[in-house]
């Protein structure tokens, strides 16, 4: 907002689009000596000139438009806004549809794959990253003019169910599958993989039960069966608790009478080869190993179902885009599975986009499924819950509601604790670095909005304070407050305060960037400065009975704050 301000003043008298302008603003190393600074170097070339002398002309024409001052410092041109004359503006502009909700999708399509759980697993913290990932892009995409699909794509297949079956038939129990059906299955599909290091025929053995449940064999089918069903009533509980849902939830298997189609595709675009018994689409002109098609077994494998699941995602659910929000180490895959779409003359092939992350670690170890290594989401989540709650009846013993509180703050420190960082980043969890009231956690940015709701209470409270019925209005300013509120006798905002609403311009800037890297991470981080912004005005300048552009100003931060915080998925209390 107040770089297009300054970026409109420059724009004048360069030449230059506002967006180039946009992209060199920096800001200047002390505050005192302006608002943005404009790099000069740029223009040395076009006007001739070094781009000291450039900065000096440009100060003196930027400093007469109409409430800004200009200086020329080396090659820069460092711009200050009359804060009475921009305040009202920006404060106004901060409650506008535009603002909140910029429309750079365009209506666009875009189906997310996100978290994927395998059946007859726990939902462990490992599948974490994927769910919480998605989710909030879908939440931005939504935000920024995309119509967004989220589709939970079910690991239902595949050699792992073989796999199960063969472990259960070997040493199975049935009372005990029917007692603990997930904890049982994880049992034997350890102790499978712990048997087959000293008996390689189990893998033979493994296989040959997927290889009967892809072509029929009832007692492959009935097994498979109960344990999707149960599996799916375990991951139904875990995303009611993280407050996700998904548009589609489907297996892998729901794409296995679309496979043949695939490879009949292939086939008669003379792409298939064999290779050792399997068939292959070579892509050496990629600078790709070649893509499994058909294993030698005559049995599918995960590129194939991948392929037939793009296919139906582009003409049945009528994709713009696929994302696909999966770990970093199937970046291979994915490159081979776009490039085989590529070479079956797929145009919209461009489309598809692998969205990585990093590994998440638990007190610095992998956790691995084969090896038993599962730190179940549902403990984690009890563990946060209680400790939430234990800290709010230390600090607000007379809080109502605590748990539901506790809630809310538990399971918004899990998720903001994974969303704070780059996603490409390994991730090494810590409940209690999650879970602390201060620092870069979401426990932090939670409490700092209940506590401008606090204080606005307070303000409300007041005779000569309006309350705002609709805080939604595009006139926020005129409709909430007296008459005389743009009176430049009302109560200047200071430093601090004029920090705070600079901060909370960029709120559009950084939900564009968010949505068009891909990164929630990017809301995190403005939620957690716009957060330390307002707790250094709160401590510098009165705001219950300091005017009306700052009880405005705690109105806007609170909104804003918690428009980031529903997008990242967290809940935003007003009492804490």
């Amino acid at each position: 907002m107040l770089m297009r301000i300054a970026a409109q003043a420059i724009l004048a008298h360069t030449g230059l689009e506002e967006k180039e302008i946009l992209s060199l603003f920096e800001m200047p190393p002390q505050p005192e000596w302006g608002d943005v600074a404009f790099p000069c170097f740029v223009l040395a070339k076009k006007f001739r000139k070094s781009p000291q002398h450039i900065a000096l002309e440009l100060a003196e024409l930027v400093g007469h438009e109409e409430g800004l001052t200009a200086s020329a410092s080396g090659a820069y041109v460092n711009i200050t806004l009359d804060r009475s004359v921009h305040i009202p503006f920006m404060l106004a502009e901060l409650s506008k549809a535009d603002f909140l909700n910029p429309n750079i999708g365009h209506g666009q399509r875009v189906v997310i794959d996100m978290s994927s759980p395998n059946i007859a697993k726990p939902f462990g913290i490992g599948h974490l990253r994927s769910t919480v990932i998605g989710a909030a892009l879908y939440r931005i995409l939504g935000e920024t003019g995309y119509v967004p699909i989220s589709v939970n794509h079910l690991g239902d297949w595949g050699t792992q169910f073989g796999k199960q079956i063969a472990a259960y038939k070997r040493w199975g129990n049935e009372e005990q599958l029917q007692h603990d059906p997930i904890g049982e299955s994880l049992k034997l599909y350890v102790r499978f993989h712990q048997e087959a290091e000293h008996d390689p025929s189990l893998g033979d053995e493994g296989r040959e039960w997927f290889r009967r449940l892809e072509h029929g064999d009832a007692e492959a089918q009935q097994l498979w069966e109960f344990f999707v069903e149960v599996s799916l009533g375990e991951f139904d509980r875990m995303y009611q608790r993280l407050n996700i849902t998904f548009d589609h939830v489907l297996g892998e298997s729901f794409y296995n009478d679309k496979m043949q189609a695939v490879i009949d595709q292939l086939r008669a675009k003379g792409l298939l080869e064999e290779s050792d018994g399997a068939l292959v689409v070579r892509l050496e002109d990629e600078e790709l190993p070649p893509c499994l098609i058909l294993k030698k077994d005559g049995t599918t494998i995960y590129p194939t179902r991948d392929l037939a699941t793009a296919i139906y995602r582009h003409e049945v659910m009528k994709a713009d885009r696929l994302l696909y929000v999966v770990g970093g180490e199937q970046k291979l895959h994915f490159q081979q599975v776009f490039a085989v779409l590529k070479h079956a003359g797929e145009a919209w092939a461009e489309q598809c986009e692998h969205v990585p992350f990093g590994l998440m670690r638990f007190a610095g170890k992998k956790m691995s499924t084969r090896r038993g290594k599962v730190v179940k989401l549902e403990e984690v989540l009890d563990e946060a819950i209680a400790r939430a709650q234990a800290i709010i009846t230390q600090k607000n013993p007379d809080l109502q509601e605590q748990q539901a509180v506790a809630e809310d703050v538990g399971i918004g420190a899990i998720i903001f604790g994974d969303l704070k960082n780059n996603r490409l980043n390994e991730v090494d969890f810590s409940l209690e670095e999650a879970l602390t009231f201060e620092g870069e956690t979401g426990p932090y940015v939670q409490y700092t909005h209940a506590r401008i709701r606090s204080l606005l209470e307070k303000a409300y409270a007041r005779a000569d304070v309006v309350v705002n019925t609709n805080p939604s209005d595009n006139d926020l300013v005129q409709d909430s407050h007296s008459s005389d509120f743009n009176d430049v006798s009302d109560e200047m905002l200071g430093d601090a305060g004029w920090a705070l609403l600079k901060q909370l311009g960029r709120y559009h800037g950084q939900l564009i960037r968010a949505a068009r890297q891909l990164e929630p991470s990017v809301i995190a981080r403005f939620a957690l400065d716009t957060a330390q912004a307002f707790n250094r005005f709160y401590a510098k300048e009165r705001i219950v009975d300091g005017g009306q552009w700052r009880i405005q100003l705690a109105e806007q931060t609170a909104d804003i704050l918690a428009c980031a915080l529903q997008l990242l998925g967290l809940k935003a209390p007003n009492r804490m």
